[in-house]
This record gives C-alpha cells, sequence and structure tokens, in this order.
C-alpha cells in the first residue's frame, strides 16, 4: 500500500487533516470505540519505508498480532509525529441513542480527546460526527485507502478486542476471548444457556429475544 499518494491525488495536505474511524457496530456485547489520529509526513515516509515488516490496512484485513505490532511501534515515536485518541461509548448509551448515533458520538470523543486543532476530519464511511468548528470529508471504505483512517481502524479495533478479552476473565462462558462479542454460535448458544449479562446490548434483537 501507498500510504501517501490518496493526499496528494485529492490535494491534501497529510499534517493538516485528522483521520477517524469507528470498531463495534455489529457486536452484541460491549462498547463502540473510535480512534483519531494525526500523522506527520516524515513518519508517513517512515512506514512507507517499513511497509513489509508494518503492513497498514483496513483492521479487519490484519491479525492481531500485526495490529499489535503496528501500534507498539507507534507507542515508541514521539509526540511531533504520531498522536491518536480513543473514544468510546457505552452499552447503556448505545441501547439509549442507537447504535449509529452512539458510534458518532465516539467519533465526537475520539476527536475532542486527541486536543489538536486541524483544518479538515476525515472519516471513514458516509455519515459525519456531531463535531463543529472543522471541516469534514466522509470516505466510504476510507480504511482501505487513508492512511490516518487506516490507523484510526487499527487502534480502535486493538482496543476494543483487549477490551472485550478482559471482559472475558470474568464471563467466560460467553467466548468473548474470540468473538469479542460478536454473535458467534458459542456466544449465541451461551446467550440461551446463560441469558444477558450488563454488557449485553439489549436493544439488539438477538440479545432482547434471550433476555430472561
Amino acid at each position: 500500500m501507498n500510504y501517501t499518494w490518496w493526499y496528494t491525488e485529492n490535494s491534501i495536505c497529510l499534517e493538516d487533516s485528522i483521520g477517524i474511524d469507528e470498531v463495534g457496530r455489529g457486536p452484541l456485547a460491549g462498547p463502540v470505540v473510535s480512534a483519531a489520529v494525526w500523522i506527520s509526513k516524515n513518519l508517513a515516509e517512515e512506514l512507507e519505508k517499513n511497509a513489509a515488516a508494518l503492513p497498514v490496512r483496513d483492521s479487519k484485513k490484519m491479525t492481531s498480532r500485526q495490529r499489535s505490532n503496528v501500534i507498539q511501534w507507534l507507542d515508541g515515536q514521539p509526540l511531533n509525529l504520531i498522536r491518536y485518541s480513543i473514544g468510546s461509548s457505552s452499552v447503556e448509551e448505545i441501547d439509549d441513542i442507537n447504535i449509529l448515533n452512539a458510534a458518532l458520538l465516539s467519533m465526537k470523543r475520539a476527536y475532542e480527546g486527541l486536543q489538536l486543532k486541524k483544518s479538515l476530519l476525515l472519516v471513514d464511511g458516509n455519515m459525519p460526527p456531531p463535531v463543529e468548528g472543522v471541516r469534514i470529508k466522509t470516505i466510504p471504505k476510507g480504511d482501505e485507502k487513508v492512511l490516518a483512517i487506516s490507523l484510526a481502524s487499527i487502534i480502535a479495533k486493538e482496543y476494543r478486542d483487549d477490551h472485550m478479552r478482559n471482559l472475558s476473565k470474568e464471563f467466560p462462558q460467553y467466548s468473548w476471548d474470540t468473538n469479542v462479542g460478536y454473535g458467534s454460535s458459542a456466544h449465541m448458544q451461551a446467550l440461551q444457556k446463560y441469558g444477558i449479562t450488563r454488557h449485553h446490548r439489549k436493544t439488539f434483537s438477538p440479545v432482547r429475544e434471550s433476555a430472561f
């Protein structure tokens, strides 16, 4: 993947933009999580040189080890080269305002947590988060095209997956250590046998139908 061509082709300054992506709309349990990423041109070029060892793409097409390696490398860089922030919306918020609005709220929180003023937000998908005072460009499949969005996807997914794996220690019967809250057969069977937990999304039909 060429990390910087998209910015040049679309006349966008990489260093004056922030990428945002969210993960976790589909699971039956756990929060929805977003990340906001700013990256410098120098570090983007360094990633380009190390693409074989540190591939960056849509997080769903990467293994957990690959995602962890990328994040570990990023965390070793100084703040003047890379900044990122994570935002989330709780299960209670998902049930209260619906999953779409909760996802957009998590994006807003990720952006606000970054505490960086840039002229443009590059957001995966076709729905902008409720952020004022900055221009927003939505990009369908942005996690496959835009470096900062790809990195946001990687960071958000690994953060959420780790969270679900930790919750699985308290609720091992739902197999969250492997399905991270999605409706796998093991998860569905556990819902039928054990019912729901406080971490389940009660407005999602498979959960609602399993409540007892």
